[in-house]
């Protein structure tokens, strides 16, 4: 039993764990400037065969994970997961991905990133984020000159 005023197990923040992915193989295993105005712009459109590039240049901090078994009926098995994306210049956050059996959110905290879907790039710069839901197939990336800093906030299944 916990002590009094203790937190649940299951609400307690997850010790903060970096991974950085340099290279597509370390993928597959699986932060200041000042304030930029607020940005959501599409900036170009390619084809729908273009192939994103492999991911390099991208940091993935654990924020914290809630189990969701306990919070929810019908949750068990899911996990509501917070991380914090650092892109440097240049990075990629790719291939090509779904967010099948894996929505969430994303919100910019610093710089530019750069969301490739459906055909068309769009910019998002901080205070703005976009949602990822099971029709979302997409990849990212920092066409900038400074890091890119995004809070990424999705539900995904886990083995209890």
């Amino acid at each position: 039993l916990a002590a009094p005023g203790a937190s649940p197990a299951h609400l307690e923040p997850a010790p903060p764990r970096v991974i950085s992915y340099q290279s597509p193989s370390e993928f597959e295993t699986l932060v200041s400037s000042p304030r930029q105005p607020r940005l959501r712009r599409e900036v170009s459109t390619m084809s729908n065969e273009e192939t994103a590039p492999e991911t390099k240049g991208v940091t993935a901090e654990l924020l914290t994970t809630v189990d969701l078994g306990p919070e929810i009926e019908g949750m068990a098995g899911r996990q509501l997961r917070m991380r914090m994306f650092t892109f440097e210049p240049g990075a990629v956050f790719g291939p090509i991905h779904d967010h099948m059996d894996r929505p969430g959110i994303v919100y910019i905290l610093q710089g530019t990133i750069t969301d490739h879907r459906n055909g068309v790039a769009t910019d998002y710069g901080p205070g703005v984020g976009w949602p990822e839901d099971r029709n979302t197939t997409h990849w990212l990336e920092n066409r900038g000159t400074v890091p890119a800093v995004e809070i990424s906030v999705d539900i995904i299944p886990f083995a209890q």
